[in-house]
């Protein structure tokens, strides 16, 4: 077989040259997963915990003379005192304990 019949065999079974590809390269794609990744982690975790953080924040700047409350170590009591920053709950006949207003955990509704 003559030389160049095999020469033109090999460079007619060859594999076209590499050619870049359109579109968007690996970095692109992984800016995007990364976006994607805040979005989601945006929209399932902390947007949630903001809106209840805010509602808490609401409920506690209601809170006053008369109401129920529940603290976070979960006694239970009537606020007869409310000042800015705390609150005077009696939790029994003779018992009254001042509270850090932030410590309220909900306000207890008589069922």
């Amino acid at each position: 077989m003559p030389l160049h019949t095999t020469m033109a065999t090999v460079l007619a079974t060859a594999p076209p040259p590499a050619v870049p590809r359109e579109g968007g390269s690996g970095l692109t794609i992984l800016l995007f997963q990364v976006v994607m990744i805040g979005a989601i982690f945006y929209f399932l975790l902390i947007r949630p915990q903001r809106k209840e953080r805010q509602r808490h924040q609401e409920m506690l700047s209601q809170l006053a003379k008369g109401d129920r409350v529940m603290t976070s170590g979960g006694i239970i009591g009537q606020i007869v005192h409310a000042s800015e920053t705390e609150l005077t709950i009696r939790t029994a006949e003779n018992t009254r304990l001042v509270v850090d207003r932030g410590h309220i955990a909900r306000k207890v509704v008589d069922a």
